[in-house]
């Protein structure tokens, strides 16, 4: 009798939702059950009393663990690839619209920057007509790029976030030196990307000019 256990604590799981997320053990695309749970005293093996809720989680659907409900936000590869493409598109606007408009060189660079990034028909037409759209407004385009960035930087390592400060960077220089409004620009991309003033300003600093 030493060794049986007269009572234990046991928790009932309810699925209340599903969804696909980056699962931290599978370290893939995943699906996933959102579970919420009641706690109870099991005695001789029959539920007696009620102890509260269980902490909600998210249950992998291929290995079977739970992890924190937290976990869901974690975006999917999928997921994540598209926001970066967003954001490389939002990047290209905002420097043409600080003055890349009237250059062929930062039109160029931007394009070709949009293809690498998996736009591959993105065409220079296309950016100048959504410009327009926007009135070529920077405040607009700076609106947009913050709305774009917000959900991405959390989940971006500090060389990604650096990378996307250089993408502009490199569509600034690509017609000479940065102008006013490129500065100005290229400092509030800093800030949407969650960079010190400091690491902004060496990043610009050893952006390589167009020859």
């Amino acid at each position: 009798m030493g060794g049986l256990r007269l009572a234990s604590m046991r928790t009932a799981w309810t699925t209340v939702g599903d969804g696909e997320f980056f699962c931290p053990g599978c370290g893939g695309d995943r699906n996933y059950e959102r579970r919420t749970g009641r706690r109870r005293l099991v005695v001789l093996g029959l539920p007696v009393l009620a102890r509260g809720s269980a902490e909600p989680v998210v249950a992998c659907m291929s290995c079977r663990t739970a992890f924190p409900a937290t976990a869901a936000d974690q975006p999917t590869t999928t997921r994540l690839s598209a926001m970066l493409r967003d954001a490389v598109h939002s990047v290209a606007l905002s420097m043409l619209a600080a003055g890349g408009t009237d250059s062929r060189a930062a039109r160029d660079t931007a394009v070709g920057a949009l293809r690498e990034a998996g736009y591959p028909d993105a065409r220079e037409e296309q950016l100048l007509a959504l410009l327009a759209a926007l009135g070529a407004d920077s405040v607009s385009v700076e609106v947009a790029l913050h709305e774009v960035l917000t959900p991405l930087v959390p989940h971006l390592a500090p060389a990604g976030r650096e990378s996307l400060l250089l993408l502009g960077a490199r569509i600034a220089l690509a017609d000479g030196p940065y102008q006013v409004a490129e500065q100005a620009a290229l400092a509030s991309l800093g800030t949407a990307l969650r960079l010190r003033a400091a690491e902004v300003e060496r990043l610009l600093a050893g952006a390589p000019e167009r020859r």
